[in-house]
């Protein structure tokens, strides 16, 4: 299908772009077809991801119209707002797991699902898009997050630099922004916003005002160090202030889906979340202003206090974490690199 960019002005001189094409919405008969065909659909792509069987997926109020929808573990936890306008999805999780995503949906509505947004370019974000697109979902993202999409392979931080093919053509996000977007559905307007470059520079959050509830997608996770995508354009300067703005957006009231973890907190985590990063960007500098090498900095061991309860993640701990703090801060290097 051809397509044609356009650029519509938004308030405060931002621009949304569309891709303007036919756009098929489900219906309950193409939904019965694309289930009856889910051991064929979503099989297609298992290689394509870790992770990534099929499982039974859980569906959790969180609170208003808004829901979670989480694999075993936690990881990729996908945000939901159902209504009488339908279902807006926040991430897709990986494509065998589609099948299982809309029966998690249908135990709550038998409402389409219309609106998919991608917080990010991962894989566990954005697998589910090509089986969604399927079933006539419009997809969200970035302008950023979708470029790069656009890339012939995308690499990803975990175990020194993984790569993975470019995404299918009808995975892509259709509508893109600059700046933000807002959907005003379910008696709320939610608003799709990027975020200092912090997990990637494509980041968005997705907040849901009236239900009092915020979607981090992965800058903000409670079962790990943050990953720092310094291969999609992620900071520790952009983490830290995105972390802010969450912030400056929450209450004590506020309910907070993390992009991993095992249960939606409250703001105060995000507070500790931020406190210990701070910390350890804070000793590494320190470090960094001595002289300090990496190897000292990592033989320091700066990062005792957090380990057991953010440096337990496989293929993500403070092996990890630290070296990426301290390069952006200016640090020189390792001994055996000198």
């Amino acid at each position: 299908m051809s397509v044609q960019l356009h650029s519509l002005p938004r308030p405060g001189g931002s621009t949304q772009r569309i891709e303007q094409g036919k756009i098929m919405h489900s219906s309950s008969n193409r939904l019965s077809a694309f289930l009856c065909a889910g051991s064929l659909f979503f099989t297609a792509s298992v290689s394509q991801a870790q992770n990534n069987d099929p499982v039974e997926l859980s569906i959790e109020h969180v609170a208003g119209t808004v829901y979670m929808i989480q694999r075993p573990g936690g990881g990729g936890n996908i945000g939901a707002s159902i209504g009488p306008d339908g279902v807006l999805l926040v991430d897709s999780l990986f494509a065998p797991m589609s099948e299982s995503l809309v029966a998690a949906v249908r135990q709550v509505t038998d409402a389409d699902i219309r609106f998919l947004i991608n917080t990010h370019v991962h894989p566990d974000h954005i697998g589910g898009n090509e089986n969604l697109a399927a079933m006539g979902v419009l997809i969200f993202a970035h302008d950023n997050a979708r470029l790069r999409f656009l890339a012939e392979r995308n690499r990803f931080p975990r175990r020194a630099g993984s790569f993975t093919p470019q995404p299918p053509e009808s995975a892509r996000p259709v509508v893109t922004y600059n700046d933000a977007i807002g959907f005003h559905m379910n008696g709320e307007e939610v608003r799709a916003f990027l975020v200092p470059p912090a997990h990637t520079d494509g980041d968005s959050f997705v907040y849901f005002p009236e239900s009092n509830v915020l979607h981090l997608g992965d800058v903000f996770r409670t079962s790990s160090y943050p990953i720092i995508d310094v291969f999609n354009g992620g900071t520790l300067r952009g983490t830290i202030a995105a972390l802010d703005k969450a912030l400056d957006l929450t209450d004590a009231n506020t309910r907070i889906i993390p992009g991993h973890g095992l249960t939606v907190v409250g703001r105060e985590a995000i507070i500790e979340f931020r406190d210990m990063i701070l910390d350890v960007r804070n000793q590494v500098l320190a470090m960094i202003k001595a002289g300090k090498l990496l190897d000292a900095v990592m033989a320091a061991n700066i990062t005792a206090p957090y380990d057991a309860k953010w440096g337990q993640e496989d293929g993500w701990t403070a092996e990890d974490f630290v070296p990426i703090v301290y390069y952006e801060l200016g640090g020189s290097g390792r001994n055996v690199d000198r």
